[in-house]
């Protein structure tokens, strides 16, 4: 899967794409660019369930556009239960400290204890949070880009199998591999100028073999357990 995801960008005409997908990297600062960034992972994840081997190309502009606001209304929906459950509990710990701290005597230190264990809880706390919103995002676009249909990426009964498999664990593992390549490569182009420039590109690179990785594994899981749904046509290109 790991070899797979890493030469899958490259595939094809791998030079305008890496071009399309740095330029609207280095324009994510306008916002709009972010959406086809997001749509085109998405076309990704579509083309990886379906068999198709080589990347997509920019096309179709339309369709990216709205797949990237999908997409992101998507994550941001998925993000929102977690956080909100976090802001919670991060509410009741302080307010714990804060009535601990208004009964006053000489609990000056006892105080200041309970709110840096309140802290250290919540640092604590935000990893699994932010690894639960993480690991179960990329499942449910695969199935929005399965199904063209907003509902699929909610539907627990097809994605439950998929987070649960060792496949998509694994799949949800790698990246933090290539996170870590990124990071060295990006450490080391951004000691010249030149190298500077060419950043945006390589995270575009970075951010495709993920995704095939992701997309990788939901098809291996559905193929394996005779899920698996016929997705939208798509064209090699």
């Amino acid at each position: 899967m790991f070899e797979d995801g890493m030469a899958y960008p490259v595939r094809g005409d791998w030079f305008g794409r890496t071009v399309i997908g740095g330029l609207l990297f280095i324009f994510s600062i306008f916002l709009i660019p972010i959406f086809f960034l997001v749509g085109y992972l998405i076309r990704v994840l579509e083309r990886t369930v379906a068999g198709v081997d080589e990347p997509p190309a920019f096309d179709d502009w339309g369709d990216l556009f709205v797949k990237g606001i999908v997409g992101t209304v998507i994550s941001v929906i998925y993000s929102v239960v977690p956080f909100v459950v976090f802001g919670i509990l991060g509410s009741v710990l302080f307010g714990v400290v804060g009535l601990a701290g208004s009964a006053g005597g000489d609990g000056g230190g006892i105080v200041a204890g309970l709110g840096f264990t309140a802290i250290l809880i919540l640092g604590l706390l935000f990893v699994p949070v932010l690894f639960i919103v993480y690991y179960m995002v990329p499942a449910a676009l695969t199935n929005y880009a399965i199904e063209d249909e907003f509902g699929a990426a909610f539907d627990f009964g097809t994605i439950k199998p998929i987070l649960l498999s060792s496949e998509y664990l694994v799949a949800t593992l790698l990246p933090l591999v290539v996170s870590v390549l990124l990071w060295i490569a990006t450490s080391i182009l951004g000691l010249t100028v030149i190298g500077l420039v060419l950043v945006p590109f390589l995270q575009f690179y970075g951010q495709v073999a993920v995704f095939r990785m992701f997309g990788s594994a939901f098809e291996s899981v559905t193929r394996r357990s005779g899920t698996a749904r016929a997705s939208p046509a798509v064209s090699a290109d």
